[in-house]
This record gives structure tokens, C-alpha cells and sequence, in this order.
């Protein structure tokens, strides 16, 4: 039922070419260090909701933000260049006119990390651009949505 449910959340999303619900699910599962750009100060965000969500499901998260010094307990880093070591996801919460420079910078990561870009957020030509290269990309679909999806429901039971 949790693929049922996940592949009612692709159908929300603007980007036909997103990975399908199976390689969504074995990416949520792999991944254990994921550097947010674009990480919230402010609690009331998706910016930081999202992140704060995935922290307490026990992904390492880290914050990518020039305008802060700490969010979630943990120091920040101005800009997706100065992560030190390999993260196995980056997920993008900046407007898509920034996000194709992101998905660039991510790209040239050596460890090739997937790339996320949460809802409302699309960089067509840059997607395609690191795809070609063999690298996951989403766009335009909540990372929040997308877990929750795949989470059992209590007692066994099916989304309403």
C-alpha cells in the first residue's frame, strides 16, 4: 500500500521524468547525510519543517545556509561547497531561478549525490543536464510527503 500511496504523490508533481515510486522508496532508505540548501531559520517554514522531519527520522542533516551560524543544533555551512565529507542526497529549498546553480554544484560533488528539489521547485535544464549524467534528480515533490507515504499506518491500515 505505501507504493499506492507514494505514486498518488507523483502524480502531484509538475516533472513526469521524476524517478518512479520504487527508486523513490530504495533512495529514502539508502541515503543517511543530507545537506539542505536553503535550510529555514524560521519553524514556521517548509524550509524547516521538512528538514526538522527528516532530522527526528534520524537522517544526518546539514544545514546549508550563509545567512545563519546555527539551525537544528548543528553549525552551518554558507554554501553546498564547504560540506565537508559525502552526503548521499541534497535537497533544495531555494526558488528555481537559484536551483539550477545548486543542482550544478551538487553535480559536481565527487560522490554524486541525488538531488531533491521540493515542491514547486524546477530547473528543466539543469535536471536534464545531471540525469544525462547519471544522477537522481526530483524535482518539484515534497521530501516530507514522500516519506510519509511510505510509512505504515498504525494497525496495517491503508490511507483514508
Amino acid at each position: 500500500m505505501p507504493l499506492y500511496r507514494l505514486s498518488r504523490e507523483l502524480e502531484a508533481s509538475s516533472d513526469t521524468d521524476n524517478p518512479g515510486p520504487e527508486e523513490l522508496r530504495d533512495l529514502l532508505e539508502r541515503s543517511r547525510t543530507i545537506a539542505v540548501v536553503g535550510l529555514s531559520r524560521d519553524p514556521s517554514k517548509a524550509a524547516r519543517r521538512v528538514p526538522s522531519y527528516l532530522a527526528a527520522k534520524g537522517y544526518d542533516v546539514i544545514p546549508v545556509n550563509p545567512n545563519a551560524t546555527r539551525i537544528l543544533g548543528k553549525d552551518v555551512v554558507d554554501s553546498l561547497d564547504q560540506v565537508e565529507g559525502p552526503v548521499d542526497m541534497v535537497l533544495v529549498f531555494r526558488p528555481s531561478e537559484e536551483a539550477g546553480d545548486v543542482i550544478r554544484q551538487a553535480a559536481a560533488r565527487p560522490e554524486k549525490p541525488a538531488i531533491w528539489l521540493q515542491e514547486g521547485i524546477r530547473s528543466d535544464d539543469a535536471a536534464r543536464e545531471a540525469r544525462a549524467d547519471g544522477i537522481t534528480v526530483v524535482q518539484d515533490l515534497c521530501a516530507y510527503k514522500v516519506h510519509r507515504a511510505l510509512a505504515p499506518r498504525p494497525g496495517g491500515r491503508p490511507a483514508a
